[in-house]
């Protein structure tokens, strides 16, 4: 008995273990587009291991795929099943006829009250997808309802609320029936603004808030106000609320906004490398608020093997203290790289202005003092130079983003009669742009054009000339090697510049992409010697922003100094 025992339980573990491993593949047919699309997301929540041709698992498909496709207002489906394949390794067929869609035979929505005539909900209703005659998609029907709901929290209309919400089927009839009714009731409008906390003079932090007492409200410009507050790096914490216990009670809502004093003394230290100028150290000290008119100051420190730079800078906000302010900055920076060593003195006042489009203006004139040896020339130079630019930036999609640009322009210009040492005018204009195909494609485009007219070019210091080459200009050359040469060699730096740079890059998996670009350009004082750079390279979107690491090939470097290894951390545009 017992032997006749084991054997029956052998011979159960046998035809359990052939169950196991017999595969089951599952093949869905009769079905395209978004029908088949939402099948396959419902079929989705079974486990591939769970497959198999058993009754038990084919009430479990149909059952799935019902509701799919009652969900795209499919309510009478056909469905059947066949096996195909041999012992061990089967094919479950499912097929399935969709039938004839429930239409959509009533369609009741209604807004009352203030939104009644609000073109956001008048345009959410329109483009519902829940008009007569078509098919009713239950995904719409909520998606509306949720719309709805949240125009009203962002718009101000508290006291909204569905007073008929209901979507009934007629499946024989194949017939649906919309029923959504939604009374706004009024809207509210921005009370009046309540400050606590701040250490900053009143006056200048009311300048920020984007809204006036009596405008309706709009949760946007809360978020707007939030994120200002922050940008001003005056306080460690804001919080901006509205005082919602005067709903149904007022027309207008009290605003809130709590408000913490940042420390007076912020030290940062970071250590970065780049093939460019190698291992570099920054210590940066800052004081974000000196006194209650918000002035700041910003020192910093930058040391790397061929430049040390020291800055200082005195931040006044004016009026409008994110749009309008002035800069006093001085910079001292020693520069000791290939042919070029100077000492260089810079003292600037600058006028700021930032636009509601996106762009900075700057009118500035600063005293350029500098001593330099250049190749086998030495001087020095007194420089007074007035001047103007334009800068705009934009992106999306984080510190490695799918999408943006930048551009800068900027003119200077000086005269004996300011007691500079040369006549010069001066212009520059810098350019980027990215943008991507899909998630897996990324192009980014790059250029750059200076230009001078002097009276005098090698009165000029080395840090008016212009030089390209190295990691963000012509790659598969060294750091600001492309340049005129005197009769001896030397690098003398150009009059005029101009720099080209195409890359497209490719999504390997996850955050890590290859790349592949050409670089194009030259620095010339009479005739362009034009210099080609190509290479492929690896790129990495890390927490502190891209990582990229280039193999360049300078088809017109000097022989034995072709190729360049190029490592930098950084944002591209």
């Amino acid at each position: 008995m017992t032997k006749k025992l084991s054997l029956l339980f052998i011979s159960c573990l046998a035809l359990l273990s052939v169950r196991v491993s017999a595969q089951t593949e599952l093949e869905i047919e009769g079905l395209e587009g978004s029908l088949l699309s939402n099948v396959e997301a419902y079929i989705s929540a079974i486990p591939e291991e769970e497959y198999s041709t058993s009754l038990r698992f084919q009430s479990r498909l149909e059952k799935n795929a019902r509701d799919a496709l009652k969900a795209l207002g499919y309510y009478d489906p056909s469905m059947n099943f066949s096996i195909e394949g041999q012992e061990g390794e089967h094919t479950l067929v499912f097929t399935v006829n969709a039938g004839e869609p429930v239409y959509i035979y009533v369609s009741d929505i209604a807004i009352t009250g203030e939104a009644k005539t609000d073109i956001d909900f008048i345009n959410a209703v329109d483009n519902s997808g829940l008009n007569l005659g078509q098919v009713i998609d239950h995904g719409k029907y909520e998606s509306l309802k949720s719309r709805l709901q949240n125009l009203a929290l962002r718009k101000g209309y508290f006291d909204g609320e569905f007073t008929l919400s209901r979507l009934e089927i007629a499946p024989g009839r194949h017939q649906a029936l919309v029923r959504l009714h939604y009374q706004s009731g009024q809207r509210y409008h921005f009370g009046k603004t309540k400050i606590e906390g701040s250490q900053i003079e009143e006056s200048r932090v009311r300048s920020i808030i984007p809204f006036k007492e009596g405008d309706p409200y709009l949760a946007s410009q809360i978020g707007e106000l939030n994120q200002s507050l922050s940008n001003t790096e005056w306080f460690s914490s804001v919080y901006v609320e509205p005082d919602l216990d005067a709903v149904g009670v007022s027309r207008q809502l009290p605003m809130n906004v709590h408000l913490s004093p940042q420390v007076r003394n912020q030290l940062e230290t970071s250590i970065g490398y780049s093939t460019d100028v190698g291992v570099r150290g920054k210590i940066r000290w800052k004081k974000p608020w000196l006194n209650e008119y918000g002035h700041s100051l910003d020192t910093g420190l930058s040391i790397s093997k061929p430049e040390q730079e020291a800055t200082i800078s005195y931040k006044i906000p004016l009026e409008q203290v994110l749009k309008d302010y002035y800069i006093v900055k001085y910079g001292l920076k020693n520069v000791d790289n290939r042919d070029t060593d100077s000492l260089e003195s810079n003292l600037a006042f600058e006028r700021h202005w930032v636009f509601d489009s996106g762009w900075h203006r700057t009118i500035y004139t600063r005293f350029l003092y500098e001593e330099f040896t250049q190749g086998i020339q030495d001087g020095t130079a007194w420089l007074v130079l007035p001047g103007v630019s334009f800068s705009k930036s934009r992106s999306r999609g984080g510190t490695m983003p799918m999408w943006g640009d930048k551009k800068s322009f900027s003119i200077e210009a000086t005269d004996q009669a300011l007691t500079s040492d040369a006549k010069l005018l001066r212009l520059l204009a810098q350019g980027a742009i990215v943008r991507s195909i899909g998630e897996n494609h990324r192009g980014v485009a790059r250029g750059e054009i200076g230009a001078m007219y002097t009276d005098n070019f090698y009165k000029l210091p080395p840090s008016i000339r212009f030089f390209a080459g190295g990691d963000n200009s012509v790659r598969g050359y060294g750091y600001e090697e492309i340049s005129p040469k005197d009769k001896n060699g030397y690098l003398t730096g150009g009059q005029f510049m101009a720099t080209t740079s195409l890359e497209y890059q490719y999504r390997v998996v996850g955050n890590w992409w290859v790349a592949t670009f050409v670089d194009y350009g030259d620095a010339w004082i009479s005739t362009p010697d034009w210099k080609m750079g190509a290479g492929l390279g690896i790129r990495w979107a890390s927490p502190v922003g891209p990582v990229r690491l280039d193999f360049a090939w300078g088809f017109d470097a000097e022989p034995g100094d072709e190729f360049k290894v190029h490592f930098t951390l950084g944002p591209e545009v």
